[in-house]
């Protein structure tokens, strides 16, 4: 079926990866992450898709659209925000908020900041998020990933072995420690 202007095909394939589930994606997320997707979705929602909207349509009241840059470019940015929407709307409630540390703070569980040293005395700090929330520059690492895995359900002097890019390596669990709760208001 066309639907005026580019191909079916362009459609279907954009339809796919955005409808897609993450494979084996955990359905946790942390208070922080929740409030920022919903954040990000009202923002992309009432203000970013708006002013989107408006330029595509002066960049339509232009004339020829086949030639038109600026129209082809802000067709392009509503069908990205319109994808980012249909993942926000279908992901946020399937999410599963921890608001509350484990009964036992001194393991490793989903929302820990755990400081692990390597065979080489290098010392990182990692806080087990939701895939939704990593950040490598803030050492927040997917719940999914080999790393965490690894370090789940583990205790502050443990060493464990986990499967890293650079190979396999033996590392020591430092310290466990949760982030206090935010007060809500």
């Amino acid at each position: 079926m066309a639907r005026g202007w580019g191909r079916e095909e362009d459609f279907d394939a954009d339809k796919e990866q955005a409808d897609a589930p993450p494979v084996r994606s955990a359905p946790y997320i942390t208070a922080e992450g929740y409030a920022r997707l919903k954040g990000e979705l009202d923002e992309l929602w009432r203000v970013r898709r708006p002013e989107v909207v408006r330029a595509l349509a002066a960049a339509a009241a232009e004339g020829d659209r086949s030639e038109n840059a600026e129209y082809i470019y802000r067709k392009k940015e509503l069908r990205e925000i319109d994808r980012r929407l249909r993942y926000l709307q279908t992901r946020i409630p399937d999410l599963k908020v921890v608001e509350r540390p484990p009964d036992d703070p001194r393991r490793v569980f989903f929302g820990a900041w755990v400081e692990i040293a390597g065979a080489d005395g290098t010392v990182r700090s990692y806080r087990i998020v939701g895939p939704d929330e990593i950040d490598a520059r803030k050492g927040c690492i997917s719940v999914d990933s080999p790393l965490a895995r690894a370090l789940l359900k583990r205790a502050q002097g443990d060493t464990v072995s986990a499967m890293l890019p650079g190979g396999e390596a033996e590392l020591e669990i430092r310290a466990v420690r949760y982030a206090p709760v935010a007060a809500r208001g």
